[in-house]
């Protein structure tokens, strides 16, 4: 990998992310969305009577994108 830029790869493996959460997505009750969900899953709010800031964050990990991360790296070697 010498050369090649690192953004393009994080840039191909996102890419990847995104299109595998779509198309899980697109088939709710298969193999496909089979996966784990985690992180917060009721928000942290922080109300300071001027500002009020509220924290989340979920993350799920299905085949479909576990798949789309391999396909984004394999185009990335082949880039």
């Amino acid at each position: 990998m010498k050369g090649k830029n690192h953004w393009a790869c994080f840039l191909m493996i996102l890419a990847g992310i995104v299109i595998g959460g779509f198309i899980g997505n697109l088939f709710p009750n298969t193999w496909v969305n089979y996966g784990q969900t985690f992180g917060l899953t009721n928000p942290v709010v922080l109300d300071l009577g001027i500002l009020c800031v509220t924290f989340a964050l979920t993350i799920k990990v299905t085949v479909a994108s576990i798949i789309g991360i391999m396909i984004g790296i394999m185009i990335y070697r082949f880039l």
